[in-house]
């Protein structure tokens, strides 16, 4: 193997390992963002409520005080936002990784 054969072998492991953390990253916002949806859609029908609440803990149905599960809800939904913009972030610097090595490798075979 001569050293540009080489050097485009440990490019393209690089840009496989790179890939596999882009498609991890790429989960993980997916489940943060179907996470926040809910959260929304729960505090949209907590607003909607007029008469008491109810929440899911375990197996079980427990009547909520409404303001302390608003706020609650509310605190979640910016610690979902946040993770959410820093996943995306984090996208955006992969995917310009994953595209350098992509240029690297096909000038290194070329």
């Amino acid at each position: 193997m001569t050293e540009i054969d080489k050097g485009a072998a440990e490019k393209l492991q690089e840009l496989q390992i790179l890939e596999g953390t882009f498609q991890n990253l790429l989960m993980q916002k997916q489940t943060f963002q179907l996470e926040l949806n809910e959260v929304k859609t729960a505090l949209e029908e907590i607003d909607k409520s007029k008469g008491d609440i109810f929440k899911i803990i375990g197996q079980i149905m427990i009547k909520a005080d409404k303001n302390t599960t608003k706020k609650e809800l509310e605190d979640k939904k910016k610690l979902l936002d946040i993770r959410t913009k820093t996943l995306e972030k984090q996208e955006l610097s992969l995917r310009e990784n994953v595209e350098r090595l992509r240029g690297d490798i096909v000038s290194k075979i070329k």
